[in-house]
């Protein structure tokens, strides 16, 4: 059996497998000291551009989404518009980045679910929570897509939930009225801001992950392209709304928010609601689980889908009889993110923060790697179908151009070890990725060439 369960989830259970990918609870609990390390009181600035750069990214992937559907889509979408070569690199590409944004997650539960356990005086090793959290992410996924996007909308609904009650009472103790010092752009560089974009980046990717359940989805061609504009718009404003309120709020601490690791929990010891503090970090550890979850989901359905077509080995593009859940990928998925994040911490010697900062810019590749070709593979896909106008060339160059200012970001300055030789390994598994196609296009051209036609065939009758 290699079929999906059909119309199993609706727009809002889309919507929620987007929001718990970019987690918005990730950005406000460890990313806003880390923008405002890079950028200063202009860290809401930087949300705010870097939301309107991936709209673009957005605009050219709704090109696909509305007009086709498919499992692991993004994958399928740029092999239409850029043939089998272009379509598999978009897919590894994706594979990547859903590991490393997973282990993000993995590793943001086990801080926050380790800081719980201290509270009621229990020591746990990493290892241990990392296996409990994907122990059960892998359980939720196997059984259920429909179950476990409740259980993610349910984890980001409790956390942010908190979080907004913890800004306005910030805000109501400076009585609403604006800090002049954000707004004011004297001694800002482009090169601050392109710096801060990278950050950005990192905390909205995830955005597109909807496109992934293009067989399971009701009415996909509406309610993907949907949830995937609103995933942006709702998670962008929270990013900027929240970002300044904390940016605000620390002003008169001892130390400047860039030094500090527990933003949330330091503004309710602050501002007298130091009872919501725990509440916080059960919030964080809800998040960080649903965001290793929502990759799991979303990375075993790219490799379902790459391996109906041979890329991976067939084993991976079965579903489940039962469940209908693509549950051998699910279970590949769970092997390599435990293997990795355990590896890293005993090999390298990385603390649980480092393993979460560096799974994070590794993912931050995959993602600009594949939102790249999205974006070049949108105007070849229209003109394939006589649909392309010259609006739509300008959404193309206007992504492109736009994701220079990350791309550059990521080696201007060079960063500190090990994060300068991150891009080398990333190249690395692209080399290996393309020597995967072209061995592919060596002993199995006729395969290729089926491949193509029912890619087109699929796109064309959707």
């Amino acid at each position: 059996m290699n079929k999906l369960k059909p119309n199993c989830l609706n727009f809002i259970e889309l919507l929620a497998q987007n929001i718990a990918l970019i987690s918005p609870t990730m950005t406000a609990a460890l990313i806003v000291p880390l923008m405002f390390g890079t950028t200063g009181n202009i860290s809401w600035l930087s949300y705010a551009v870097g939301t309107v750069m991936l709209l673009f990214v957005a605009f050219n992937l709704n090109q696909f989404a509305k007009r086709t559907t498919n499992s692991g889509s993004m994958y399928t979408y740029a092999s239409s518009g850029l043939g089998f070569t272009g379509g598999a690199l978009c897919g590894w590409c994706l594979v990547w980045a859903y590991l490393f944004i997973g282990l993000a997650g993995t590793t943001g539960f086990t801080i926050f679910a380790g800081k719980l356990l201290e509270m009621i005086h229990i020591t746990a090793p990493p290892v241990l929570l990392f296996a409990v959290c994907i122990s059960v992410c892998f359980l939720l996924a196997y059984f259920d897509i429909k179950i476990s996007t409740l259980v993610m909308l349910g984890a980001e609904a409790f956390s942010c939930f908190f979080i907004l009650t913890l800004c306005l009472v910030v805000l109501g103790h400076h009585h609403f009225a604006p800090d002049t010092a954000q707004f004011s752009l004297k001694g800002v560089s482009l090169s601050t801001l392109g710096m801060g974009v990278v950050v950005a980046i990192f905390s909205l990717v995830g955005f597109e992950s909807s496109t992934a359940f293009g067989e399971e989805a009701v009415n996909p061609l509406k309610t993907i392209p949907k949830s995937i504009i609103w995933s942006l718009v709702l998670t962008g404003a929270f990013f900027i709304f929240v970002c300044y309120t904390e940016v605000l709020g620390i002003q008169g601490y001892k130390d400047t928010l860039d030094k500090v690791d527990a933003p949330l929990n330091v503004l309710s010891g602050m501002y007298g609601v130091s009872f919501l503090s725990p509440l916080l970090s059960v919030g964080a550890m809800f998040s960080f689980f649903a965001l290793a979850l929502s990759c799991m989901n979303a990375g075993a359905r790219v490799m379902f889908a790459m391996g109906r077509h041979d890329f991976f080995p067939p084993f991976t593009s079965v579903a489940h009889a039962k469940y209908s859940t693509p549950h051998v990928a699910v279970g590949v998925m769970a092997v390599i993110m435990f293997a990795v994040v355990t590896v890293s911490k005993f090999a390298f010697g990385w603390a649980v923060l480092d393993e979460f900062n560096n799974a994070g810019t590794m993912g931050a590749f995959g993602f600009l790697g594949a939102y790249f070709l999205i974006s070049l593979a949108a105007p070849a896909f229209l003109k394939k179908r006589g649909e392309l106008k010259a609006k739509d060339i300008g959404m193309c160059v206007a992504a492109v151009v736009l994701m220079i200012i990350p791309t550059v970001g990521m080696f201007v300055p060079l960063p500190d070890p090990p994060v300068r030789y991150f891009p080398y390994v990333f190249g690395a598994y692209l080399f290996f990725g393309y020597a995967r196609v072209m061995a592919m296009q060596h002993q199995k051209a006729g395969r290729l060439e089926e491949i193509q036609d029912e890619v087109q065939k699929t796109h064309a009758t959707a």
